[in-house]
Order: C-alpha cells, then structure tokens, then sequence
C-alpha cells in the first residue's frame, strides 16, 4: 500500500512538487532523477572526467577499513572505486546515537538497492553505495538521543549525558567520546524495552558496539558496517585527516571567493523563498574552524581580515590560507559546502535524500558552478511505515484509514466514539442548535416589534442557552469517552506507533524498538519489502 506524500501533513510544497510537479521546480535543479535519459550522458561524463585523487581515495578507504573483517563484495566495490568506470550513489546521516531515526536504515537501503538497478540496467558500469559519516556536525542534542516505545506503548526518548553544560561547544560530534553516562543510556533502554526472546541479544549487539571510548563516529561506523557490510556498502569517515588534505581546494575557494559564492546562495535563497522555502540560513563563509575543540564559524570583518564567530581576533586571509595548508584537518564545511566536497572527491553519479536534503540540495546548487563541480541526481529515498498485525486489527476494527492517524487525537477520538455509539452526539446538539437558533430569531422578531431592547436581551439569551448546549454536549461527550475508554486507550497506543510524537514514525523511531520485537532479521526484511522507485509513503504490513 503507498500513500501520496501530499496526504502526508508537514511535507513542504517543494518537495511534493519536486517528485510530482517537476517543471515547476526545475530551475533549481539541474538534472530530473525521473528521466532516466539523463542518466548515461551523466556517467559518461563522471567517467572522462580528470580525477587524479581517484586511486588515492581508494587507499584512503582501505586504511580506514584496515584490521576490519569485511565481506567480498565491500572489499571489491572499494577496489572499484579507482576506476572511471565506477559511479558511486552517496547517502549519508548526522551521527544520531544508536543510528537515530528509523529513516537511516531507508535511505541507507535505497542506496544499495539503487546501485543493483543501475547496474542492471547499465551494465558497462559499476555502481557503489557509499555512506558519508556526516561526523563534522555539531549539533550535540539532536545526536544524543534517539526514541522508543515502552512496554506500554509510551513515546520514550533516551538521552546520553555527557556531563557538560548544554551550552558547551563540544566540537564536531565525531570526535566526541563516550564516557561512563553511557551506561546509563543502557540502563534506560534496558528498562524501556519489552521483555521478548530477541532483547539480551539485542542489547549485547548494540553494547558491543557503543562504548565509554569510543567516539560518535568509531560507534556510528561500526554499527552501519556490522548492518549493511554484507550488502557491499561503504562507510566513509569524511574526518580522516588524509580527506581532509585532498579537500583543500575546496576550503581554500570557499575562502578566497566568499563574496561570489554568499551572493549567489542569497540570490538563490531568495528566489526559492519567493514561493517555497530556502531550507538553510546563508552564512558569509561555509567553512568552520576547530580552535581548541570548539568548532567555530569562519566570518569576514569589515576590514577584510576573517575572525571565528564568537573570539575578537582577526586573521588575515593570507594566515588562514596558511593555516589551511599546514592543519586541513581543522577546517569542516557546513551542511552547504558538504554536497560539493562529497561529489568532489566521489564521482556520484545520485545522492539519497530525504524531503529536508532535497529541498537544501536547491540552494547549493549555485555552489556547483563555482566549484566547477558536475551535480548528481538526487534521489529520494524510500519512506515508509511498519504496521503490525495487532495494529492493522485496531484500525480496521475501527473502521479507520492510516490517513486518519494523522487527525489530532481529539478529532480521532471523537470519531471513534460517534461511530460506536447508538446515539450520534455530534448530530444530535447540532440539530438541536439548529432548532434552538430558528426558535429565538423567530422570538426575536416578533419582541423587536414591540421594543427593540427586548430583540437584544433575546440575542444574549441565545448565547447563554448556546452555551449550557456546548456544556451539555461536553459532559455527554466524557460519559460517552468512558463508555469506550478501552477503545479510545487502544487508538492512543496505536497512534503511538504509527504516528509518535506527532510525526511520521520513521522520523521519530529507533530501529531498535522494531527488532526487539522482530529479530536482526528485521533489517533483511526491511531490505526484501522497501520499494525504491514508487515515490509515494509506503505502507508495510509486519
């Protein structure tokens, strides 16, 4: 079952006209992921293409793998990679603990699934998934937690405490280790799951990876290498100070030629909010610095010297640059210039994004020129809900739509109570209010005739009558709700699942919480049921 993502609430207009309205779009984008003969002059571009840090990309990614056990087909897709003939399709996530929200592991699918239909279809090429580590974020509080139901089916989100004061600046989060209050994450995921066959296993999987040492990065890596390694993906960690020195060029243009490049994001920026939204606010520079673990903006003075947001010293252009040489490793790119420094060093043929990334990836794109850089496609990634069995009976039980699910909870309340009950309340008082309103305007009328003050005592007479109506129809309401609060405690629970927190289950829950209940086998599931080419939210029956 799918579901169009129009009928989906909090979904902006540029996407939905993204996937379905693209001429209306397509002055922001470059390529249309939907014609399919774009595709082959796209590759045969990316592969006659100059990329003389091909081969050394390659062995960048064989270090970062070494004295790691991997499968074959990892091992010969980062093998591949030197080669021209090669198209990598490049997803990536912040480090979100436990692999954040449920929609890592779609789009990390979508990926993989992707490079098997490009390969089927263009078969003088090879085609690898590629897992960008989005390490350099900073963006501590959304990183730290991740969310579940409990035993009772309530919304729970988990938070690692670092021990620090919220306003910290921690630096970029891949570098962050995990201290003891790790342990403690544990303590609380262990009490929030339900008892199953699966959960000791589960938590012993999931410990043997996060642990007090070991950064957001080294833990995020190895949990989406001992997920998908077997499906051939590649996880690539953009902080190694070695990609860092072949991203030069790159920090050093975003330097040099600030002025073009924030003029032409504003300029896009405002066009695209001329009639949709521009996703990410334009700084001057795209660049940050670490100085002394803190990852600060780069910004320009008006004496044309550059400073760190937040410190009084100013550096000239010439040091910076300078600094930039000798210590590239200091320098990371905002959420703007990643897309460019990814398909700088990746020959990508698609990204795999979300709504969010898709609407971004329409202000980056006049970064593309400047850097002289070809753009991907940019493909959606799959989007879905998993309906239970127990779930999917409540539903129809009810006689409810998974559309309905996105009603506020006290419309669906309502809903379920009129359609149980023998007596149609809503009907009920607003027949009556009907009556009682032609009633009083007919009393009104006729006393008007005989003094005009007596119409207006009628008219606030109405109004008190309309309220002890709306009293009335309230208690009658709550005694109807207590009739069928085990109904109503049901919806609550069921809502929880399909549509916690207020939003798309997907956006909200950990995969954890599924396979607590399903098995490790809930990935290889998830890999067989995901369709990657329908476009519309995916209903999947469990």
């Amino acid at each position: 079952m799918y579901i169009n993502f129009s009928s989906i609430p909090a979904h902006q207009n540029l996407f939905i006209d993204y996937l379905e309205e693209f001429e209306n779009i397509e002055r922001f984008y470059s390529k249309n992921f939907r014609n399919m003969e774009q595709y082959l002059p796209h590759f045969q571009k990316l592969a006659e293409q100059e990329r003389p840090h091909r081969a050394l990309l390659s062995e960048i990614l064989m270090t970062q793998y070494h004295g790691q056990k991997i499968s074959k087909q990892t091992s010969a897709n980062i093998d591949a990679l030197a080669s021209p003939k090669t198209i990598a399709v490049v997803t990536g996530q912040q480090l979100g603990i436990f692999g954040g929200p449920l929609y890592t592991i779609y789009k990390t699918i979508t990926a993989i699934k992707l490079c098997s239909y490009l390969k089927d279809n263009f078969e003088e090429y090879h085609f690898v998934p590629v897992f960008w580590l989005e390490g350099d974020d900073h963006d501590f509080n959304e990183a730290r937690s991740f969310s579940i139901l409990d035993n009772a089916n309530n919304f729970i989100s988990i938070k690692y405490d670092d021990g620090q004061l919220e306003e910290t600046n921690r630096g970029a989060i891949g570098e962050l280790k995990f201290n003891d209050n790790l342990n403690f994450v544990f303590e609380s995921l262990i009490a929030g799951l339900r008892e199953t066959e699966y959960k000791s296993s589960l938590v012993e999987f999931v410990r043997s990876i996060y642990q007090p040492g070991k950064t957001f990065l080294q833990s995020f890596r190895n949990l989406m290498i001992s997920l998908f390694d077997d499906y051939g993906l590649v996880v690539f960690n953009p902080l190694d100070h070695a990609v860092k020195r072949l991203l030069i060029p790159i920090f050093n243009k975003s330097i040099t030629q600030f002025p073009e490049q924030s003029i032409s994001l504003v300029e896009r920026s405002a066009e695209l909010e001329e009639v949709y939204h521009a996703q990410v606010k334009v700084k001057p520079i795209n660049l940050f610095y670490i100085d002394e673990n803190e990852r600060l903006l780069i910004e320009p003075t008006d004496t044309g010297e550059l400073r760190l947001k937040g410190k009084r010293k100013k550096i000239s252009i010439e040091d910076m640059l300078n600094q930039l040489e000798y210590t590239p490793e200091k320098f990371s790119p905002n959420v703007l210039l990643r897309p460019i420094c990814q398909d700088y060093l990746f020959p990508t043929g698609f990204y795999v994004g979300g709504p969010a990334e898709i609407s971004y990836f329409a202000q980056v794109s006049p970064l593309y020129r400047i850097h002289e850089i070809e753009e991907p496609f940019i493909y959606p990634r799959s989007s879905a809900t998993i309906i239970e069995k127990g779930v999917h009976s409540v539903l129809e039980k009810h006689n409810l739509s998974f559309i309905d699910i996105f009603r506020e909870e006290e419309e669906l309340i309502n809903k379920i109570v009129n359609a149980s009950s023998d007596l149609n309340l809503e009907k009920l008082f607003a027949d009556s209010s009907e009556e009682i309103t032609e009633v009083m305007n007919s009393i009104s009328e006729r006393l008007t005739v005989l003094d005009k003050t007596l119409g207006d005592l009628t008219e606030k007479s109405k109004e008190r009558i309309d309220q002890a109506l709306e009293y009335l129809k309230t208690k009658a309401l709550d005694s109807e709700k207590r009739k069928y609060e085990v109904s109503i405690r049901q919806l609550s629970k069921v809502r929880n699942v399909l549509f916690p927190n207020g939003n798309l289950q997907e956006r909200e829950l950990n995969w954890i919480y599924f396979a607590n209940k399903y098995g490790m086998d809930l990935i290889k599931w998830l890999f067989n049921e995901l369709t990657i080419n329908k476009f519309e939210h995916q209903i999947l029956e469990l």
